[in-house]
């Protein structure tokens, strides 16, 4: 057993050196962020799926800490300490474990809950498709380099579902829920329906005296009517939300009582611009087939679909063989745009051998002055080896 673990030790070190050889030659500098990072910082950024197979402890001096479930947003902090204006450009890569719980049950091989990560971060480039396409070249490179022969490569566009939303008459508030559950299919359906058939549905269940009480445009006076509920009936606090976004809450509610719903026009389009599927050149013509049908104009996003497939093409990718699913989107919730995975066969969606994406909200988020254009990648080193060793999961 001793042996055998040396042996996989030492064969994902010559796995990482190959990798890293390929980010270094294309000028990424080479960092080693912290193991132990800020609670709060990563459970406010990767989203639901992540928060809750992150290990949290806290330390003597009663600090929240975790260990990296990934290395991206660590080297986002090491970006802004290094620059905290974050006004450079710069192409960072890594190589190191990341932790994540994983069920009983799960395979060792795909979800083992201490894992290596290589990968490569690209901060601060204007030129977003040319960046975007960099980083999935040089990943595609990188597992090249480690023996990596059949695999496929699945995108999508979180731009263009933004679009989308944005071009449909709707509440802001509604787009804003939209957006969150677009990570949770079975959430994002149910509040399409109930958007669709009653948005009153949202007090339904809710106090009548204290809704009467509440004004959007005084929130202060809104903030002391819910303390005042509260104290009243003897309710505490429960988990992380505060009044003031209990409030809030309640004030989304009220407004949607009184909102019309969704038109089922545009629940529909939705729909089907969801279950699009297919090779990427023909999902483009798919996409657009389906907006001109509607009257709906996707502006600028669709260009950039368009542009990123030419570069792609240019650096000698074929189309045909990238598959495009408007549905996809990771399970990282920082990603705001182009998104990819490195799939094999052998190990299925749900293990991607390499995956990453754009996340422009991601440095701002950690502490920047203002967003800042973002796009990078990870490598799942072990599963990686174990598929070019034809081990399995």
């Amino acid at each position: 057993m001793v042996a055998e673990t040396a042996r996989k030790f030492q064969a994902l070190e010559a796995q990482a050196q190959r990798l890293m050889a390929v980010f270094t030659k294309a000028g990424y500098e080479a960092v080693a962020p912290a193991i132990i990072q800020p609670a709060d910082v990563f459970l406010d950024v990767v989203g639901e799926s992540l928060r809750a197979r992150t290990y949290v402890f806290t330390d003597p001096d009663g600090s929240e800490l975790c260990l990296r479930p990934d290395l991206t947003v660590p080297t986002c902090r090491l970006h802004l300490e290094r620059h905290p204006a974050c006004d450079v450009e710069a192409r960072y890569c890594y190589n190191g474990p990341a932790f994540r719980f994983q069920p009983a049950g799960a395979d060792a091989i795909a979800h083992p809950r201490e894992f290596r990560q290589a990968g490569i971060e690209y901060f601060g480039s204007t030129k977003r498709e040319e960046a975007e396409v960099e980083i999935v070249r040089l990943t595609i490179n990188a597992v090249r380099s480690a023996g990596l022969k059949d695999f496929g490569l699945r995108i999508g566009d979180l731009g263009l579902f933004h679009a989308l939303l944005d071009a449909l008459e709707m509440p802001e508030r509604w787009r804003a829920r939209l957006r969150y559950h677009f990570w949770r299919p079975d959430a994002f359906r149910e509040e399409l329906a109930r958007l669709t058939r009653d948005p009153a549905e949202a007090v339904h269940d809710l106090p009548a005296d204290l809704m009467a009480k509440l004004n959007r445009d005084d929130l202060a006076a809104s903030e002391a009517a819910v303390s005042a509920y509260l104290a009243e009936n003897g309710l505490e606090l429960v988990g992380a939300r505060s009044i003031s976004e209990i409030t809030q809450g309640l004030l989304a509610a009220a407004a949607d009582a009184a909102a019309e719903p969704l038109s089922s026009e545009a629940a529909g389009l939705i729909e089907d611009y969801l279950k699009v599927r297919a090779p990427a050149r023909a999902a483009a013509a798919r996409v657009r087939d389906l907006m001109e049908n509607r009257g709906v104009d996707l502006g600028s996003a669709f260009d950039t679909y368009e542009r990123r497939l030419k570069l792609l093409a240019g650096a000698g990718l074929d189309l045909g063989e990238i598959e495009f699913s408007a549905e996809f989107g990771r399970n990282l919730e920082y990603y705001t745009g182009f998104v990819f995975e490195i799939v094999v066969p052998a190990l299925g969606r749900g293990s991607p051998v390499a995956g990453g994406g754009r996340y422009d909200g991601l440095l701002k988020a950690v502490g920047a002055p203002e967003a800042v254009p973002a796009v990078g990648s990870a490598i799942h080193t072990e599963r990686l080896l174990a598929v070019v060793n034809g081990d399995g999961p």
